[in-house]
């Protein structure tokens, strides 16, 4: 009998602040027969035995709380480099961003370059992140939320009640949301901002934009899933005021709570909006302007929709059996 496929995923033990699609990707992949998973350690990618290496954000794995900490996971990180190659164990990386959160140089640009020339594989989320030459691809795409939260009540939507809810980065433009919104003289809106800001700099700005305005609710720290459930499912819309939108788990996220989002016009938003159905993900174009989203409300009311959005291509059964053929041809 075949020993089992044996994959080391990058991401350690699930804490609770662990993304959620990490741990629901490791707990589908465990129901797989012939596949064994593991988490990430050092000591396990060091010395441990395994076939596939599956990399998620590799930029975490070379940095570290402070200058020490930073310096020895490089050292690892190189190690670990080194390792692969003589043992000529496949790597496959999931393109889960266009590019880093935060971009690295020097000693770490050199280690990401390294690692990404000892990929075996990319697993794309959709269909519009483009290819690496040189490296094959497939597009898995992201599974939905509705197992994970299923156990948390939903609150009754609100009309005329929109929220933010995830890590609140730079890049996602929710000081420009918050703005917006201040802007829209309605007193039947209110506008809730639920999640940690990724600095101290963006919590101000977010206070500042908000001013005295008795509508704008901020919850500006990490939120459990109950809370998180509760915030979202209060929702009339979601809006995601992202800059640059290419992957969102956060849209998969209100989805997946049977909440419409407004998001920005681009190929990767048009698709979601054909494959989940009408009056589920609503887009605007250029910058998001309190008429924007005056607009995107008035539309979702004269919309017709289903009961539910159709998220039936993301089944987690089906993305790991997706994910077993990746690795396995990565092997090859």
């Amino acid at each position: 009998m075949d020993r089992p496929l044996r994959v080391l995923q990058s991401f350690p033990e699930p804490r609770p602040t662990t993304n959620p699609y990490l741990v629901m990707l490791r707990d589908a992949l465990a129901e797989v027969p012939g596949l064994e998973v593991r988490t990430f350690s050092w000591r396990r990618a060091l010395t441990g035995r395994y076939d596939v290496f599956h990399v998620h954000w590799p930029e975490i794995l070379v940095s570290g709380n402070g200058p020490l900490r930073t310096a020895v996971r490089r050292l690892l990180f190189a190690a670990l480099l080194l390792r692969l190659r003589l043992r000529r164990t496949a790597v496959v990386r999931t393109v889960h961003n266009l590019r880093p959160h935060q971009e690295r140089s020097g000693a770490a640009a050199w280690l990401l370059r390294r690692a990404e020339r000892r990929t075996s594989a990319h697993i794309r989320l959709n269909d519009r992140t483009p290819a690496t030459e040189g490296v094959w691809g497939a597009t898995v795409v992201h599974g939905h939320y509705r197992g994970w939260f299923e156990q948390h009540p939903h609150q009754a939507s609100r009309p005329g009640h929109l929220v933010f809810a995830g890590l609140v980065r730079s890049y996602k433009n929710v000081p420009g949301l918050v703005g917006a919104f201040t802007a829209a003289d309605d007193p039947g809106l209110s506008l809730h901002v639920a999640g940690a800001p990724d600095s101290p700099e963006t919590g101000e700005q977010l206070r500042a934009a908000a001013g005295a305005d008795e509508r704008v609710r901020l919850t500006l720290r990490h939120l459990d899933d109950a809370e998180l459930v509760a915030a979202v499912t209060e929702a009339e819309l979601v809006v995601l005021p992202y800059r640059d939108m290419h992957n969102s788990g956060a849209a998969l996220l209100a989805l997946s709570l049977d909440r419409p989002v407004l998001v920005p016009d681009n190929e990767v938003t048009a698709d979601l909006a054909a494959e989940v159905g009408p009056g589920w993900v609503h887009r605007y174009q250029g910058d998001l302007t309190a008429e924007v989203l005056r607009d995107a409300l008035a539309a979702l009311r004269a919309e017709p929709r289903a009961p539910r959005p159709d998220l039936s291509r993301r089944e987690w059964d089906g993305a790991a059996a997706a994910h077993v053929e990746v690795y396995r041809r990565a092997r090859r």
